[in-house]
């Protein structure tokens, strides 16, 4: 059953709780970009994309979701299990041994929604471009989204993999930047500036589209619908989501001490009062 905005909304919040949960429990992961883009994965899997269930590799006729970034496992794995590709109860596994819930998502243990390995960054983007041919070549309609990192994009096979989707019009593909600003060592203007991303992105042959509220669930469904009707005209198409680390939670949002970074006792008492639900599902 499709669930409502007020629903999806309500699951953001539980989606924040279950990332604090997470990482709190093993004293590590990445809470701050998870948090900045729950609503990101609450519009893909809850009203944009086309998949099915139960879960196939292959996924033939259906869109297929790549992440990139994938030290943002947390929010990932939250999703996945909300939306039902496998029990919420197995996110207490996080980063645990034997887990199929690794700190960077992985392939050989079979977990549902995962169809690559992903954490070295600047690597997910050739690898949705060449499913996206894959479609194609098969002649599949469907459409591939993938989540980057606005540091990821310091990578330079960031920039191979998107000349040659411009080149080989590679127009069923969706690639959104997690534009926060943050990176591990400090922002990204410090670190290694991006520049004019917009006017980057379009010369380098893409169709490029803004969304500055990047945490309202609405404007992401919105950006996301546009981006959809962008495609199968002979470009790929890029969507610069601006959004805010750490979102939330009061002490965590808009700084990059909280990239990699765990809540204590306290701190998670004060986030989960901040994310309050009237009755939340917690594992």
């Amino acid at each position: 059953m499709s669930k409502s905005i007020e629903e999806l909304k309500s699951l953001t919040t539980q989606i924040r709780r279950d990332i604090l949960r997470m990482v709190h429990a093993v004293n590590s992961g990445h809470p701050g970009g998870s948090l900045g883009c729950t609503e990101y994965f609450t519009a893909l899997y809850g009203k944009v994309m086309n998949y099915n269930l139960p879960f196939t590799m292959e996924g033939k006729n259906e869109d297929h979701f790549y992440l990139s970034n994938g030290h943002i496992s947390p929010v990932f794995y939250s999703t996945l299990a909300r939306f039902n590709f496998f029990p919420v109860d197995e996110l207490r596994t996080f980063r645990k041994l034997d887990s199929r819930l690794q700190g960077h998502p992985t392939t050989h243990e079979g977990l549902p929604g995962v169809r690559i390995a992903s954490g070295s960054l600047g690597q997910g983007l050739s690898v949705a471009i060449g499913v996206a041919e894959g479609k194609k070549l098969d002649g599949d309609n469907s459409l591939i989204y993938s989540l980057h990192g606005d540091g990821e994009l310091q990578e330079g096979q960031i920039w191979e993999a998107l000349m040659y989707a411009a080149a080989k019009k590679v127009d069923n593909i969706i690639s959104t930047i997690d534009y926060n600003g943050q990176q591990i060592d400090g922002s990204t203007d410090n670190v290694l500036s991006l520049g004019n991303l917009h006017a980057k992105l379009e010369a380098f042959g893409w169709t490029v589209l803004e969304e500055k509220n990047g945490n309202d669930l609405e404007a992401v469904i919105a950006i996301l619908e546009k981006a959809k009707t962008e495609t199968g005209k002979g470009k790929p198409v890029a969507i610069i989501l601006y959004t805010q680390m750490g979102f939330g939670v009061d002490y965590m949002m808009g700084t990059h001490a909280w990239h990699g970074k765990a809540p204590n006792d306290e701190q998670l008492d004060t986030a989960f009062k901040q994310l309050y639900l009237e009755a939340p599902t917690d594992y």
